[in-house]
């Protein structure tokens, strides 16, 4: 009873110590807690059922993350509890002095961490369920979904998870806690404060070389992950950059450490300058347990700022594309003329009878199902697509052909062109309210909306090179590809359609015929039992001799686009917001630490006649270091690291990205500063003569 009374009054106590541990174990509580309880908020919710077996598959990964997010969870604490450890050396020392046993501190600190570990749950799930209230409502924007009764939720099962996971990393903590006293030496715990590590003056002729041949190094590493974006093909390839990026991380800021004082010292006006000198001392004492701490931090960071940009980006674009690249309700897409082909359809899988019975629209495959899709539609076009093995993508890259061959291997140059005549187009675009074009009977262009291929096929156009079709030459109209698509998607995927003049085409080559149209009716319930009736056409008996459209509707891309783009969006917040948690406790826990150490230090600094202004700016100037050191270089990443991952993203779009980089830096500013703000009050209450 009496370690019990001695444990709580010791919280109470070091309360100030404990801000950011406290801080940070309600805040990791609460999340952990609001993304495991999403699946609860969807009870409330009128979502049809793909909409559910999305939430449902988004839940199944956020578990799997909850996994991975818990490891961090557990690092973090067994973290800070061995600075907290530290923090009370002295403590301990006199505690031993005064008699007590090993055996009662080891109580002593499984109390104190049995209270916080309880009072950290209580209010951390507080908060989470409060915070998951809010969160529904984003939840149900996200999806769309209609809230028919917006009730109070609690998720019991989220609960029991986070009571789980956490109870066990308090477990390893105390068994941490209890081995750490257990080993500990009365002569260390007393003088441990007093102890300051050696300052060793690097050789700054080599930290030189060192800072040099990382930033060589790193500079390789950006190149390859942005410039040699495309030969990146194995596994290993993409490993070798990020490897080289993690080493040199180090060494540079292992260069850095034995240069930044010798620098600071070589310019005396500076160094003398009120407390410069003892600040850059104070920041070197330390610097040998710094360097590996601040890599992981500097890493772990520029993850942080690159997921959330890029996951940001991924579902802004996503939601904007829907708008842009989907503008009809439908479109059925027919196979024509297969026989002309036969042997290569065969591979497809396709049978005999399919190929043979391929001289049908799509309007008329329908009806030969007896379904009159067009009595559902209040206006629809028809057009069609072609194709010759005389036009791939070897022809119209002409005389670039081998030279960008050189530089994208990996691309299908023997792939048929798809062709449309430009009337067919201008159908499209009108229906579409996209803009329409016009050409002359000897003329050609491109439309493509994927950029990467639309710049690979802008080489050839701007070269001027001529086309061979049906035995007409046509030469390029523009110097460049146009703004344009056929087929419907959330992600800009056109990778380029010749359109020509009507005259130029020959019929026999006929490929594809499309049906476009737009519902008569506008309830989505109404237009799932209309696609639900398309989709069990396919049970009817005649759909093994008869090939059926393929379609792509509104509805059915809206409800995909939307599923992935929030299980991305949660995901991305959920490792991001982790992630710097962590990075930020971490500094924020050493620099208390330190602080705890140098109280004497500053008290010196009173004796001498330093003024408490003097002393707080130097306090201010020491953590700002300690927090801008590893942010600026995960920034520098992060610039390569974005160029990167919009070469991946550009599928899906980048024209939300300045949008999401400034989101995630207002993001990092709120929570990375309130730890920076946090750990210098906090250090400065340290700190602090008492009178």
């Amino acid at each position: 009873m009496m370690l019990c009374k001695l444990s709580l009054k010791n919280i109470k106590k070091s309360i100030k110590d404990y801000a950011i541990y406290f801080f940070t174990l309600i805040l990791g509580i609460s999340i952990f807690y609001v993304f495991n309880a999403l699946d609860s908020q969807t009870v409330m919710m009128d979502v049809s059922s793909s909409t559910q077996d999305l939430i449902d598959l988004m839940m199944t990964v956020l578990s799997s993350v909850s996994v991975f997010v818990s490891f961090i969870l557990g690092f973090l604490i067994i973290y800070a509890s061995k600075f907290l450890m530290k923090r009370r050396n002295k403590e301990f020392g006199i505690y031993l002095t005064l008699g007590m046993s090993k055996r009662k501190i080891s109580l002593i600190l499984f109390f104190e961490t049995l209270f916080i570990g309880i009072i950290s749950l209580l209010v951390g799930l507080g908060l989470g369920v409060l915070l998951s209230q809010a969160m529904s409502l984003v939840v149900a924007n996200m999806f769309e979904a209609n809230l028919t009764k917006f009730a109070f939720v609690f998720s019991s099962s989220a609960c029991i998870k986070t009571i789980i996971y956490f109870s066990i990393m308090y477990f390893l903590v105390m068994i941490f806690n209890t081995v750490s006293v257990s080993k500990c030496k009365l002569i260390d715990l007393l003088n441990g404060a007093k102890k300051s590590e050696k300052i060793k003056l690097k050789n700054p002729y080599l930290c030189i070389i060192i800072f040099i041949i990382s930033c060589i190094v790193l500079g390789k590493a950006y190149h390859m992950v942005t410039v040699e974006f495309l030969t990146l093909q194995e596994v290993t390839d993409v490993l070798k950059p990020i490897i080289m990026g993690v080493v040199s991380t180090f060494f540079i800021f292992w260069s850095l450490s034995g240069l930044i004082l010798r620098i600071v010292q070589s310019l005396k006006k500076y160094y003398y300058k009120g407390l410069n000198s003892f600040t850059l001392r104070q920041f070197s004492s330390k610097i040998n347990t710094t360097v590996f701490g601040v890599t992981i931090i500097c890493l772990m960071l520029f993850v942080t700022i690159c997921l959330l940009s890029a996951c940001l980006t991924m579902k802004n674009s996503m939601n904007a594309n829907i708008k842009k690249y989907v503008p009809a309700d439908a479109i059925f897409t027919q196979n024509m003329n297969m026989d002309k082909y036969y042997d290569d359809y065969r591979r497809y899988g396709y049978n005999d009878s399919q190929i043979k019975n391929s001289h049908y629209t799509a309007k008329e495959m329908f009806e030969l199902f007896n379904f009159d899709i067009t009595s559902y539609f209040k206006d629809y076009i028809e057009v069609n697509t072609y194709a010759t093995e005389n036009l791939t993508l070897n022809h119209t890259l002409g005389s670039k052909l081998d030279s960008i061959r050189t530089q994208f291997p990996f691309l299908a140059y023997d792939s048929k062109e798809p062709i449309m005549k430009i009337s067919d187009y201008n159908k499209v675009a009108k229906f579409y309210g996209i803009a329409e074009y016009s050409l002359s009977d000897s003329e050609y262009m491109v439309i493509a909306n994927f950029k990467s291929m639309a710049s690979v096929r802008d080489i050839a156009l701007k070269n001027g090179e001529a086309i061979n079709l049906f035995g007409h030459t046509l030469k390029p109209k523009y110097d460049s590809c146009k703004e344009g698509f056929l087929e419907m998607s959330s992600n800009p995927i056109n990778s380029g359609i010749i359109l020509v003049p009507d005259n130029v085409v020959d019929e026999d080559y006929l490929i594809y015929n499309h049906l476009i149209g737009n519902y008569k009716i506008t309830n989505n319930d109404a237009i799932m039992e209309i696609e639900n009736n398309i989709n069990n056409l396919t049970k009817n008996p005649k759909a093994s001799e008869y090939l059926l459209p393929s379609g792509s509707t509104k509805l059915a891309i809206k409800e995909a686009t939307v599923g992935l783009s929030a299980m991305v969006t949660f995901i991305g917040l959920y490792l991001g917001v982790i992630f710097l948690i962590s990075s930020a406790a971490i500094l924020g826990l050493k620099e208390l630490s330190e602080s705890s150490d140098n109280k004497e230090r500053f008290k010196m600094l009173r004796k001498i006649g330093t003024d408490e202004k003097m002393i707080n700016k130097a306090l201010f100037r020491q953590i700002a270091i300690f927090f801008m050191l590893p942010l600026t270089l995960a920034l520098i990443h992060s610039i390569f690291g974005i160029m990167f991952a919009v070469k991946i993203l550009e599928v899906f779009g980048t024209d939300e990205l300045l949008p999401s980089i400034i989101a995630t830096a207002i993001f990092i500013v709120i929570i990375y500063g309130g730890y920076f703000l946090i750990t210098y009050y906090c250090s400065k209450s340290i700190i602090k003569e008492r009178y």
